[in-house]
């Protein structure tokens, strides 16, 4: 019994000693079961560099090279970003340098009066672009049942922007009139203002130098009033004034003459529109009595019928 007892025991430590060196460390290495929750990447995982393979990560053969790279028939690479620094080669957003061009006929009328019948005309255009212009402008009036009282006026100006809607000019002036038993002509220097004021007036105000030296002024406004979308009103006033006298020409100091005209004008287009209209003018002080001297007429009333166009 007591021999039975020592071989139990025995063979009991030597199940122990193995299940201690060799079952354990296998239970060990054993997968558990596990609970996986999606937890933020730590900071010093994102910070590392993960071009470089961690040992035990698998990792992946490089792509094979092109075999036909460097042949004519290769494709280029566009994985390069371009150079946002150099310019040179950007096309430009916007083309200022762009040349536009612009002709009103903002009078071309017949007027027919008690006395005469006269063809009158007032002509502006500009070449250019938004800053810097050159201008042209006409303005006369042709009398047709004589050669007496016709007058021509002709300027080449240089616009600038100075402002939104307004335009600095100067320029030339050229002049011509026929009077009885002379044409005179004269030749200005031109500086002046040309806009559209506010409540959509539009004004000129110019001053004049001529080449005998005496300087003269000249104020034109006028305004549209829409009484529909076609039918346009258009009172426009014009006013002459010298600070020196040229009796040559008719003209005497201090305030010449002032034109009021209104047109009623029906635009078919935008760009032509027929008038029917009414203008009165009338010499005053000095200028007035010059005219009546040099027999005249100082004042003038006028039924008008023209179009208005421009392109």
């Amino acid at each position: 019994m007591r021999h039975f007892v020592r071989r139990t025991t025995g063979l009991l430590a030597l199940t122990g000693w193995l299940l201690a060196h060799h079952a354990l460390p296998a239970a060990a290495q054993a997968p558990t079961p596990a609970r996986f929750t999606l937890m933020p990447t730590p900071m010093w995982m994102a910070a590392m560099d993960m071009s470089t393979p961690m040992p035990g990560m698998r990792t992946t053969s490089p792509v094979p090279p092109d075999p036909h790279e460097g042949s004519p028939h290769a494709v280029e690479s566009t994985s390069t970003l371009p150079n946002l620094a150099d310019r040179a080669s950007w096309a430009s957003p916007v083309d200022d340098t762009a040349l536009y061009s612009f002709v009103l006929f903002d009078l071309l009328e017949y007027q027919r009066t008690s006395d005469l019948d006269a063809l009158r005309w007032d002509i502006l255009g500009w070449l250019g672009g938004d800053y810097n212009r050159f201008w042209f402008k006409s303005e006369g009036r042709k009398v047709l049942t004589s050669r007496e009282g016709s007058e021509v006026e002709a300027q080449a100006l240089y616009g600038r922007l100075i402002a939104p809607f307004f335009d600095l000019q100067v320029g030339l002036r050229y002049d011509q009139r026929l009077q009885r038993g002379a044409n005179p002509t004269r030749v200005y220097a031109v500086v002046g203002v040309q806009g559209l004021a506010p409540y959509r007036f539009d004004i000129e105000p110019t001053l004049f130098i001529s080449n005998k030296g005496q300087v003269s002024a000249r104020l034109t406004a006028s305004y549209d009033v829409l009484l529909s979308q076609r039918l346009v009103l258009q009172p426009r006033l014009e006013i002459n004034g010298a600070f020196q006298k040229d009796e040559a020409i008719g003209i005497a100091a201090g305030l010449n003459d002032v034109e009021l005209g209104g047109r009623l004008r029906y635009e078919i287009r935008r760009e032509f529109a027929p008038y029917i209209g009414v203008t009165w003018k009338e010499s005053i002080g000095a200028t007035h009595r010059l005219t009546t001297r040099e027999g005249g007429d100082p004042s003038h009333l006028a039924f008008v019928a023209g179009v208005r166009l421009w392109f």
